[in-house]
């Protein structure tokens, strides 16, 4: 697989762009939906459109070796603007579009970006902010011209207008065997892309990945699936992450199958069921998210509906997975799961988007291991996979037939894993990161001498040769009884219900398990009026009495299934509130990638964190929040702490020889 790309063929991303449009030139590389109409690009022609932005890029004063930031949401030109800065040797560095301006200034400034290619206004007048503090940015280039005409252009471009002096030049021959030979030059050993990490732990990373790496991962990917020219994928997930980057960019440029981007964030669903993706990806929020809103409808449906409905969710909860596995069921409960397939599981496909998928693949966080059989149970083939950005994205996949919701699979083809003592994972592969930008000292504290990555995620083996993943390394912990501690996974039992969007869970050292809960406010605000609950704001539904019954009752349901758990049993939840505020990233409560940041959140929370071990009834806090605008202001609340019950826990059952005995 790999031997070609070391023997220096198609090596690199451009070079692998101009064997697409030699081999399949006349097939769609890239469609964009812009006011309702798809737009599409052919791989001959988004070859011609990446060979001229590279030079009009070159004309600009763009070198081998500068930095590049990409930032803005999916679209074709800004995927362009790798490629285009890619084939002069120059480095892509995407950024989360939406980073507010301090976390933007930090990375183009680290990663010292000299030129910075963005999509709009917005974009545009985000890195004019913080350009006195960025001294090697000399050019941006914008895709979007909306609102943009009457800005100083001395150091503004369209990037049409790029692309278009470019292609003016290259009518010179020479000029064209020019920009050739520069993209000739590229290598496999190149660094191709710098991604910076989320930064959950503190200020985010730049991993450094060559096109050797990321060609390897993306073909580890498309060999494992079967993907081809003939897939479809759609493009919605922030560019500026390991997966956007291999699923949307990496493998279709390996592959040769079609990106689609969306016209914006709130159409992604609509748009995937226009275009019939074969191959999806999401987080699983975004799984969590159709899951609830379908939910909440069917409550507004009529009652023979809603039991036609329930009864065969049930039917594809019991033979579902089995007959998408190919297992044996009884013949009734294959006719009635065909039936149950033309009422409610195809419309339900549909509705999702997710009619013509191949595979589907959920990853960067646990997903609920209920909302993972649904889908699957409805004859989606999702499956799970666990990566990281220094891995190039795999370490472990799921092959077909041995698909559990409670493990991540085996190791990658061409990973290897080993565990430490403390059952830290550790990985290695040949797509694994060449280091951190600039930060040796954390790249040595990464890497082994022998040429492993600490992932920082506890983990074990189970007798069918599968990992699963417990939680970070550093946040497994003990209670001060000796008991098991996993936050992450409580959080992650919490969050399986719609009503419960966000949960953050404290125990470390301490006598007992408490967690603090986010409220879904699709969710909870459609119980609401359904059952005549007034609310003016989240703040007030979220301190509602009946709401902390019905959280009351979710969390009595996850500490029965703890307590049926022997090494998890001692982390039952004793207490619980609901903050009167949702998280956010903007508030430095998430990272871009929607992880929590529990330190964080303890240190902002202090006053409620104490509440729940001393015996309090209720806490005051005031949060400083950002709004949409930059602006700051302030909530203030009190906050009610409940007590939860708990469980005796099970003993673990013993084998029947040894009750013999």
């Amino acid at each position: 697989m790999v031997a070609s790309i070391a023997a220096g063929q198609a090596d690199t991303f451009p070079k692998l762009l101009m064997r697409n449009a030699r081999e399949r030139g006349q097939r769609t590389a890239f469609r964009h939906k812009d006011l309702g109409i798809w737009q599409s690009w052919t791989w001959a022609e988004t070859a011609e459109q990446i060979r001229a932005y590279a030079r009009g890029l070159q004309d600009l004063g763009l070198k081998r070796g500068d930095k590049v930031a990409i930032i803005g949401y999916n679209r074709p030109r800004l995927y362009w603007s790798m490629c285009a800065a890619q084939w002069l040797g120059a480095v892509p560095v995407p950024v989360y579009a939406d980073s507010v301006a301090e976390e933007m200034a930090y990375v183009l400034d680290h990663a010292e970006a000299v030129f910075a290619c963005v999509q709009d206004q917005e974009q545009v007048d985000k890195v004019l902010s913080i350009a006195d503090r960025l001294p090697r940015l000399r050019q941006m280039l914008y895709d979007e011209p909306r609102g943009l005409r009457d800005y100083d252009h001395g150091k503004l471009h369209d990037i049409g207008d790029v692309i278009a002096s470019g292609a003016k030049a290259l009518k010179d021959g020479a000029a064209g065997e020019a920009i050739d030979r520069e993209m000739e030059q590229g290598a496999g050993s190149d660094l191709a892309i710098i991604l910076y990490t989320s930064g959950t732990t503190g200020r985010p990373k730049g991993v450094m990945l060559s096109h050797f790496n990321v060609i390897t991962a993306a073909e580890i990917g498309c060999q494992f699936d079967g993907l081809n020219e003939q897939d479809e994928v759609i493009a919605y997930l922030p560019i500026a992450w390991v997966g956007d980057h291999v699923f949307s960019y990496a493998q279709a440029i390996v592959a040769g199958f079609c990106v689609n981007c969306p016209e914006g964030p709130e159409t992604v669903i609509e748009d995937r069921r226009e275009v019939g993706t074969t191959y999806a990806f999401a987080p699983p929020r975004v799984f969590e998210n159709m899951l609830t809103i379908t939910m909440v409808r069917m409550e507004d449906a009529g009652p023979l509906m809603r039991r036609m409905f329930h009864y065969f969710l049930g039917v594809a909860k019991q033979h579902g997975e089995k007959i998408l596995n190919g297992e044996p069921v009884p013949l009734g409960a294959l006719l009635l799961y065909k039936l149950g397939d033309m009422l409610i599981y195809a419309p339900l496909r549909n509705r999702f988007g997710l009619t013509k998928i191949k595979v589907g693949y959920t990853a960067g966080e646990a997903i609920g291991p209920e909302l993972f059989k649904f889908y699957r149970s409805i004859g989606v083939n999702l499956k799970q996979l666990y990566g990281q950005t220094e891995a190039g994205i795999y370490i472990t996949m799921q092959p077909n037939g041995e698909i559990r919701a409670d493990t991540v699979g085996r190791p990658a083809p061409m990973v290897e894993i080993r565990l430490d003592e403390n059952g830290e994972v550790l990985y290695r592969s040949p797509s694994i990161f060449g280091g951190y930008f600039k930060d040796p000292e954390k790249t040595a504290e990464t890497m082994t001498a022998d040429g492993y990555v600490r992932s920082g995620d506890a983990g074990f083996f189970d007798e069918t040769g599968h990992l699963k993943i417990i939680d970070r390394a550093k946040d497994v912990g003990k209670l001060n009884s000796g008991e098991l501690f996993p936050p992450k996974y409580i959080e992650n039992k919490l969050k399986f219900y719609p009503n419960i969007k966000e949960a953050v869970a404290f125990g470390q050292g301490r006598g007992y398990a408490t967690v603090a809960v986010n409220i879904d406010l699709t969710a909870v605000g459609n119980w609401a009026e359904r059952n005549n609950v007034v609310y003016a704001s989240y703040q007030e539904l979220a301190g509602h009495d009946l709401v902390y019954d019905m959280v009351a009752r979710h969390i009595d349901e996850v500490n029965r299934s703890l307590a049926a758990e022997p090494m998890m049993g001692g982390a039952q939840i004793k207490r619980f509130l609901i903050l009167h505020k949702e998280l956010d990233a903007d508030d430095g409560e998430l990272t871009r990638t929607q992880k929590v940041r529990r330190g964080f959140i303890a240190e902002r929370y202090a006053p409620l964190v104490a509440a729940l071990y001393d015996g309090s009834e209720a806490a005051d806090i005031s949060t400083e929040v950002t709004f949409e605008d930059g602006r700051k202001g302030v909530i203030s609340a009190r906050v009610k702490v409940r007590d939860a019950k708990t469980y005796p826990v099970t003993a673990p059952e013993r084998p029947a020889a040894a009750r013999a005995a």
